[in-house]
């Protein structure tokens, strides 16, 4: 079988990086696009994902920007896939995808974990041969987004649990970054501020940056998204902050943290799946996901700077959670049944 995989953001390397391993050991070929935003070409880099860059930059925070760049993306991807006879293709919250499969005739699968992005899953949903979504979404969220209950495939957990199983972090990045292993490292993670579905204000954010940035206690090692976020902090000049000059392994650092916290999703659920206390500071609605996280007491709401407990962790690894990855990829190929839905 050849396999398509587009991969549009730097969440989305992790998560596809398993199931490419898995794809091959079984004998299938893929290949992989990609775009030039925030980190996700450092990121498949790093990891050593074979990629080929189709199309123009991110579009910015503009709705008239997003879809500009998406009239120009959306025939580029279609002629890059044209007759190399792909028999599936997956993506994760890369809505031009199914968009450019369905063209093409070939079946898809369009997996996401936060439901009120809306239009961009309003697209991705209604073109895709399968909707692959956490157990924790209500039907009547995905109708909305036209991903009828026959055409959905659900998994139990989270997406972190699945593609982080077995993870054992390298404690080397610690030393790359030139940090102190004696003080509290907290990672943090900046708001998604040219996402459409985050058009709050955060003003807690930069409030902790600074709370953060201050301590002599703490190294705080700063994540952006973008190359604005980063010249933003860089000007804070705050002696506790750390940011990487390139794309770093996320994942360890989390590992290892003493506490997250993020304006973000995904990293909020990694620390989640890997036993790591994490406080979220997103200022959009929150998704079905992140409300059983919260009503379980595994992610917690940060609601000042004064409410941070910066402490050092006793153990890694509390609590974690873990699942089996080729769960989740079967439910992905299951788009190849291409027989309902279309």
């Amino acid at each position: 079988m050849r396999v398509w995989i587009d991969v549009s953001n730097s969440p989305q390397v992790p998560f596809f990086r398993p199931l490419i391993a898995m794809l091959e050991a079984r004998g299938h070929s893929v290949d992989v696009t990609t775009r030039d935003y925030a980190q996700t070409v450092e990121l498949l880099r790093l990891h050593g994902i074979p990629h080929e860059v189709v199309g123009p930059r991110h579009g910015g925070a503009s709705t008239w920007g997003k879809a500009r760049a998406m009239a120009v993306r959306l025939p580029a991807l279609r002629r890059w896939a044209k007759n190399r006879g792909f028999d599936i293709a997956l993506s994760h919250a890369s809505h031009e995808l199914p968009l450019a499969a369905r063209s093409l005739l070939i079946p898809s699968a369009y997996a996401f974990d936060y439901e009120f992005a809306r239009v961009q899953h309003g697209i991705g949903c209604r073109a895709a041969t399968r909707v692959v979504v956490p157990d924790a979404i209500p039907q009547e969220r995905l109708d909305i987004l036209g991903a009828r209950e026959r055409k959905v495939r659900r998994y139990i957990g989270l997406k972190e649990g699945y593609y982080l199983a077995g993870f054992e972090p390298d404690a080397s990045v610690l030393d790359r970054l030139g940090l102190d292993r004696e003080r509290v490292l907290v990672v943090l993670r900046t708001p998604p501020e040219v996402s459409l579905y985050h058009r709050h204000s955060n003003p807690l954010f930069s409030n902790v940056l600074r709370r953060l940035g201050s301590d002599p206690s703490v190294q705080a090692v700063v994540l952006p998204r973008t190359a604005e976020q980063r010249s933003s902090i860089a000007a804070l000049d705050l002696p506790s902050l750390v940011q990487p000059e390139q794309a770093v392994d996320a994942q360890s650092l989390v590992a290892l943290a003493d506490l997250v916290v993020s304006a973000g999703g995904t990293m909020n659920r990694e620390a989640v799946a890997l036993g790591v206390p994490v406080l979220t500071t997103f200022a959009g609605r929150l998704g079905a996901v992140d409300e059983r996280l919260i009503a379980e007491g595994r992610l917690r709401l940060l609601r000042s700077p004064g409410d941070l407990q910066l402490l050092k962790r006793p153990a890694v690894g509390l609590g974690r959670e873990e699942r089996d990855p080729a769960v989740l990829l079967d439910l992905m190929v299951t788009a190849s049944d291409t027989s309902p839905d279309i």
